[in-house]
C-alpha cells in the first residue's frame, strides 16, 4: 500500500470531486443571472443548475443562452463556447461577434463570472493563467477581462496543490490575472468569501476541523 493510500484512509472526511463542486457553485447561483463559466470545473457547473431555475450562460467567444451538451449525433460543428467544447442553443439564446461579447464583458454585464485559479490569495488577488513552470500559456488572454468586468468572480479550485502545498495564499507567488478581483472562492475541503480580514469560512467538508483546515490554509481563516 502507497503512502499516498494510506494517508487517504487516514482521512476523518472525504473531499469533494469535481461533481460535488461543480454542484456546490450551481446551488448558490441566484435565478436569472447572466453568468459565464472558464474552462474545467466551472464547465461543469451548468449541468447541475436547478432545471426549474433560469441562469443564462455567457461565453466570451460570443454566445449567450448556452444549453446543455448536444448528443454526439446532433452535434452542431460551428456552435462551441469559449473551451472548443460544443454546445447548443436554449430558445432565445444568440450568437455574435467575440468583439461585441467583451463590449458585455467589459461593459459590466455579466453577473457573475466562475474561473478556476492555481492561487487566491486573502485579499482576493487571482493567479490562474501561468504557473511559470512552463511558457505554454503565451499571455493573460481573457480572464483578465472576465475578472475585472464581472461584477462578480467566483473560483473554483483544488485546496492544496498535487504535492500538498496550499493555493489559498497570503500573497500569490504566480503572476496574477487581476488584483483584489475575487468574491468567493469554492475549494474541495470549503467555501470562503473574501473579506478585509481574510477568508471567511462558509462551510467546510462534514468531519473536517477548523484545525485541519488551516493548516492545509496559508490565508487566514475567520469564522
Amino acid at each position: 500500500m502507497s503512502a499516498e493510500t494510506q494517508g487517504k484512509q487516514q482521512l476523518s472526511y472525504i473531499p469533494l470531486d469535481r461533481t460535488g463542486l461543480a454542484r456546490r457553485v450551481a446551488a448558490d447561483i441566484p435565478e436569472g443571472w447572466v453568468v459565464n463559466l472558464g474552462i474545467g470545473v466551472p464547465t461543469l457547473v451548468a449541468d447541475y443548475v436547478p432545471a426549474d431555475r433560469e441562469v443564462i450562460f455567457h461565453s466570451e467567444n460570443g454566445v449567450l443562452g448556452i444549453g446543455p451538451k448536444p448528443p454526439e449525433d446532433q452535434i452542431e460543428r460551428w456552435l462551441i463556447n469559449a473551451g472548443k467544447q460544443y454546445v447548443t442553443l436554449r430558445s432565445g439564446g444568440s450568437y455574435f461577434h467575440h468583439a461585441d461579447s467583451f463590449a458585455m464583458i467589459r461593459g459590466g454585464h455579466l453577473d457573475l463570472c466562475v474561473l478556476g485559479a492555481f492561487e487566491v490569495s486573502e485579499t482576493g488577488d487571482i493567479a490562474n493563467w501561468t504557473t511559470l513552470s512552463t511558457e505554454t500559456a503565451p499571455a493573460v488572454g481573457g480572464a483578465m477581462d472576465l475578472a475585472v468586468g464581472a461584477q462578480r468572480l467566483w473560483v473554483v479550485m483544488e485546496h492544496v496543490t498535487k504535492d500538498g502545498r496550499p493555493r489559498l495564499v497570503q500573497k500569490c507567488s504566480y503572476p496574477l490575472t487581476a488584483p483584489q478581483a475575487v468574491k468567493r472562492v469554492y475549494t474541495n475541503l470549503a467555501t470562503f468569501d473574501i473579506t478585509q480580514d481574510g477568508f471567511k469560512l462558509l462551510d467546510m467538508v462534514p468531519g473536517l476541523t477548523l484545525t485541519e483546515l488551516q493548516a492545509v490554509t496559508e490565508g487566514r481563516i475567520i469564522c
